[in-house]
């Protein structure tokens, strides 16, 4: 699988982050989730935390999970 890209994050002035990809809002997080997901990031490869957040982690192979046989 590619690795995730076109991720960007924007932290307010009230506590909310905002997770764009590719300019459009991916996720909106407030409070104790916004906490944790800015430590996990400051922590860990940010593009891929960024994804992992947004849901958006799994873009690639959908199109051959379609076609299995077993989703027929």
């Amino acid at each position: 699988m590619a690795r995730p890209f076109g991720f960007s994050y924007e932290q307010r002035g009230d506590g909310t982050v905002v997770i764009t990809h590719r300019g459009r809002a991916a996720g909106t997080l407030r409070g104790s989730r916004a906490g944790r997901f800015l430590a996990e990031v400051e922590s860990g490869d940010a593009q891929l935390v960024m994804a992992r957040w947004t849901g958006a982690y799994k873009f690639g192979n959908e199109r051959m999970a379609r076609n299995h046989p077993r989703n027929r």
